[in-house]
């Protein structure tokens, strides 16, 4: 199985990251994220994509955090609040498979651009079937809202705070794309 998330925060003591998640304390956010990736039935043959911002300020605790995560492949696209620091950090997880601006993803005939930054993929192909077009996967808005930007190009946020603060599989993702291309 693939799953998707980004920004995770943690370590970001700042209440307009942790609030508006459902937290009093980042410490409780940290937690929760935590056990939501480890109760996602993810497996050791699994892959997961982390689009960014991963940690902030602390970054002992939060290589903690990342060092607890489930054990998968892990493709790690960096982030506006990755600096070259956490990145060599993130390098030392011996389950990192990749790390990277973007990456590019297809799956079961379907095309995916997935980086941290919404990013515009349309290309006039409204008519073409939803395998004919590249999907961008996306964070950093931490947004509610999974479709926030669809009206600027086929863009689908990912990040904790469209999904519960859990991580979500490409199938999901892809059965959302089905029914919102259907009713588009």
């Amino acid at each position: 199985m693939i799953y998707f998330t980004s920004d995770f925060h943690f370590n970001h003591n700042k209440s307009f990251i942790y609030e508006p998640r459902g937290f009093k304390t980042i410490e409780e956010m940290n937690e929760a994220i935590l056990s939501n990736m480890l109760n996602a039935g993810i497996q050791p043959d699994d892959t997961v994509f982390l689009l960014g911002d991963l940690m902030l300020n602390d970054n002992t605790k939060g290589m903690e955090y990342l060092r607890q995560l489930p054990s998968a492949h892990y493709c790690i696209v960096l982030g506006n609040h990755d600096t070259s620091t956490r990145e060599m950090l993130y390098r030392s997880l011996p389950f990192v498979d990749f790390i990277g601006f973007a990456t590019n993803l297809n799956y079961k005939g379907y095309h995916f651009y997935c980086s941290h930054y919404p990013a515009i993929t349309l290309n006039h192909d409204y008519d073409k079937p939803l395998k004919a077009r590249t999907i961008n996967l996306c964070g950093h808005n931490h947004t509610t809202d999974k479709w926030i930007d669809w009206d600027k190009g086929y863009i689908y946020h990912v990040e904790l705070d469209a999904h519960d603060n859990k991580p979500i599989t490409i199938d999901q993702i892809i059965e959302d794309l089905k029914q919102k291309v259907s009713i588009s």
